[in-house]
């Protein structure tokens, strides 16, 4: 019984640092544009489309 008198405050401890990151990472943007991520992954600028002879 001991036990939870530590468990318990250590687990709202971690509870609310890993709230408190959350909170931080949405104030600086981390979630703004999830799918921009996605499409810049497939684009790359250094391809150029090769020119063919005859067209």
């Amino acid at each position: 019984m001991k036990d939870y008198f530590y468990l318990i405050p250590i687990a709202i401890a971690l509870g609310a640092v890993a709230l408190a990151s959350f909170m931080w990472s949405l104030k600086s943007g981390q979630y703004d544009d999830l799918a921009g991520a996605a499409v810049r992954v497939t684009l790359d600028e250094d391809d150029v489309p090769q020119k063919r002879d005859g067209q």
